[in-house]
């Protein structure tokens, strides 16, 4: 698959080990073009390359207090492109949490735990076959 045909992730984490094995369990399928940032700042500063799904982590301020964290990054993301699907990631297995985020507009929350890749594949699945149905419909009305 071309570069140009692939679909883009942005993965978002001040977790450096997290990102490599995020890098790495997701490039191997060939699919996706994989960029990485460590802080929301980066990750705004990048968005002109136009990713198809952003996975954002919950604490981006975990390590910078003076970061920008998840949910002021996912507003931001939802204030250029209100229909950027956005997975939310975070350590915490907190039902307040999720419920924050998915009234900031989070496609999904996951917690990082043994099963988050295959959670964050099952949801990038789901968004793929979303936006292929949606141009299919407009495609359809044409």
């Amino acid at each position: 698959m071309s570069k140009k045909n692939k679909k883009s992730i942005f993965c978002v984490d001040d977790d450096a080990l997290f990102l490599k094995s995020f890098e790495i369990e997701f490039a191997k399928d060939k699919l996706f073009n994989i960029y990485t940032f460590s802080s929301g700042e980066a990750c705004l500063a990048n968005f002109s390359l136009k990713p198809d799904i952003v996975i954002l982590d919950y604490f981006l301020d975990g390590i910078d207090k003076e970061a920008m964290n998840g949910l002021k990054t996912l507003d931001a993301i939802k204030a250029m492109d209100d229909t950027m699907p956005v997975v939310m990631l975070s350590s915490q297995d907190s039902i307040e949490v999720a419920v924050n985020c998915l009234h900031h507009n989070a496609f999904d929350y996951v917690v990082k735990s043994e099963t988050a890749f295959l959670r964050l594949r099952k949801n990038i699945s789901s968004i793929l076959l979303y936006k292929k149905l949606e141009l299919d419909l407009k495609k359809e009305k044409q």
